[in-house]
């Protein structure tokens, strides 16, 4: 029997096969300790923007170590690391209107820290009624209990529940599954109405935020019509209800931009971090929140005792926080971010000839940034997911890594990736349709 509780792994099956052990990396690629290599399509976990081993990453951490490694910034106490990613973070979302960033350790602990914001602030305004949290259908936010609450991915909740009683949903702007006009590609938005509705339903002053990812990573990459972010962030101000944007994996150039705020145009009032702000490098997670929203915690300030009653072990811990700022120097220097753009309207268009040839087999492909789906038609008989569990599996064979997501293949390669290792995602892909087409 595994000593080791896999995270999201079947472990009955783990008992007969055994994982796979990643043994080392290197730019696009992992090996595992059989010596296979594999190109990582998914960065990890959505997550290794600048790619793997990177020595100016690893030299940042080392250099820190030898200085402090670690120290509590619990009642006044910080460290220069983690103030000089405040402050680089700080101007990198001014665009945003984020003024100031409280540290934690990954994403679910970011999400929590923002929704338990939401509560207090409303508190300190007056209005201790708006306890509600509006989530959206598919969602995926993390997994602490807060985060799990109000996000939408109906396997993750069920054995968990109850949830938090406060939490409520809204559908997701998915228009291959559209809630309101199933099978039909004209979008109207209903989506965003039914936000309206639910506010008004519950009552504005009973409802203190609303979040959502720019783009639904682990529910399928679900990109959502151009207008939608500002039409729900309309909605937002006109009921007063605090919104907050989930950027833990579209953050740090996923899209080609800073965040997915930016990319659609949006300012929320709260942002979210992970992943890709240090690359995976260390555990770290953030949550920026605007100038409005922060001056309400000081003018509540009390001489005694801190104005959030919240707080990390590792929040602000100087490893995590030196590797960000180094992650952060690459993306600049390389400008990752065009080559997010440039490098993925490659992929799109090499997911676009896939679609020609395989109609029968994919339902849509898109990429937007290197961050792209493809979805599968599951088979007549064939549960869902089974095409897409067995597509990836086909592939990991050929040896390159996408994460099936039902019958969906979630793509989120590194920044860092080239045509060349483009083509042989293609390849694989192309490969694993056609045997399985002659097969059929």
């Amino acid at each position: 029997m595994l000593s080791r509780w896999g995270p999201y792994t079947n472990m009955r099956m783990m008992t007969s096969s055994g994982p796979i052990v990643i043994d080392h990396a290197q730019g696009v690629y992992v090996w595992d300790e059989s010596g296979k290599k594999y190109l990582d399509a998914h960065a990890g976990l959505w997550l290794a923007n600048v790619g793997y081993g990177r020595a100016e990453i690893h030299e940042a951490i080392g250099k820190q170590a030898e200085k402090l490694s670690w120290f509590s910034s619990f009642g006044g106490f910080a460290n220069r690391p983690s103030l000089d990613l405040a402050e680089r973070l700080q101007a990198l979302f001014a665009p945003e209107n984020m003024a100031t960033v409280f540290f934690s350790n990954d994403g679910s602990e970011a999400v929590e820290t923002a929704l338990k914001l939401s509560r207090e602030y409303w508190k300190l305004m007056g209005k201790p009624g708006k306890t509600k949290l509006i989530g959206r259908q598919y969602a995926y936010h993390g997994v602490t209990m807060g985060a799990l609450s109000v996000a939408g991915i109906t396997p993750n909740r069920r054995l968990f529940e109850p949830l938090l009683a406060d939490a409520r949903h809204a559908p997701a702007p998915y228009r291959n599954h559209c809630t309101f006009h199933p099978g039909d590609s004209q979008c109207t938005m209903a989506c965003a109405r039914e936000l309206e509705r639910i506010i008004q339903f519950e009552g504005p002053d009973t409802v203190a935020a609303f979040i959502a990812e720019p783009v639904q990573a682990a529910g399928g990459v679900i990109f959502p019509p151009a207008d939608y972010l500002a039409q729900v962030r309309s909605i937002c101000q006109q009921y007063d209800v605090l919104f907050i944007a989930d950027e833990v994996v579209t953050g740090f150039g996923r899209l080609g931009e800073w965040s997915g705020s930016r990319y659609y145009h949006i300012q929320p009032d709260m942002m979210t971090f992970a992943k890709g702000i240090t690359s995976g490098y260390l555990p770290l997670g953030a949550t920026a929140v605007s100038a409005p929203i922060f001056e309400v915690f000081l003018q509540n300030s009390q001489d005694r005792g801190p104005e959030f009653r919240h707080g990390n072990t590792y929040s602000g811990h100087p490893l995590a926080c030196a590797a960000a700022l180094a992650n952060i120097d690459l993306i600049e220097k390389e400008d990752l971010l065009s080559r997010a753009q440039e490098q993925g309207r490659y992929l799109n268009e090499q997911l676009q000839k896939l679609v020609r040839e395989f109609s029968e087999d994919i339902v849509d492909a898109q990429c937007e940034g290197l961050l792209g789906r493809v979805e599968l038609h599951p088979h007549e008989g064939q549960a869902a997911g089974i095409q897409g569990e067995k597509v990836s599996e086909h592939m990991k064979a050929q040896g390159v890594i996408v994460r099936p997501v039902g019958d969906v293949l979630t793509l989120s390669p590194p920044l860092i990736i080239t045509r060349q290792e483009i083509d042989e995602i293609i390849f694989a892909l192309h490969e694993t349709l056609a045997g399985l087409k002659a097969a059929r």
